[in-house]
């Protein structure tokens, strides 16, 4: 599984680069394969989200995270899988999304765009848990920033989470 990392400042003050570049770089053996930053700095808030990758799904340039919408004001850096992504991205292709990825990651941008935090529950996923075990649990696996809030200075961001199930009662593979 990848590793993500991200920082949020709401004082006004801005984010270090550098210091959000060894917080990814000290995730490598999470993800060995790519490194990724995203950084926007408002006059209120600044948001910084780090991704190490591992790729599985897509290993093309385009699979690369941090992954955002079309227009780039959303922004996501995700850990885990999400078993559902062909059908979700099906709908979502014909309500006019265009996917630049043939991530399972990218879907959540899009869904995020249509339904806010509760897009989750539309998610069929395996996401890491604190303990490091793979199954549904109540653990950040992915950082949403969005540029459309004006009054935080034009950045939001939060992290998402996950309802806790259990795979065997659910028949989602372990």
């Amino acid at each position: 599984m990848c590793g993500i990392c991200g920082a949020v400042t709401t004082n006004g003050s801005r984010l270090n680069e550098p210091a959000l570049r060894r917080m990814t770089d000290v995730m490598t053996h999470r993800g060995p394969d790519e490194s990724g930053l995203y950084l926007r700095q408002g006059p209120g808030m600044s948001v910084g989200l780090g991704h190490r990758r591992l790729s599985i799904i897509d290993l093309t340039e385009s699979g690369r995270q941090p992954l955002s919408n079309e227009d780039g004001t959303i922004w996501l850096v995700f850990n885990g899988e999400i078993y559902n992504y062909p059908e979700l991205r099906k709908e979502l292709v014909s309500r006019g999304h265009r996917f630049r990825s043939n991530t399972d990651s990218e879907v959540i941008v899009h869904l995020y765009e249509e339904e806010g935090f509760s897009a989750r529950a539309g998610l069929r996923a395996c996401l890491p848990s604190p303990s490091g075990t793979r199954r549904w649990a109540r653990s950040s696996c992915a950082v949403i920033a969005s540029a459309s809030s004006p009054s935080s200075g034009g950045v939001t961001a939060a992290p998402s989470s996950s309802p806790r199930k259990s795979n065997r009662s659910s028949g989602i593979p372990p």
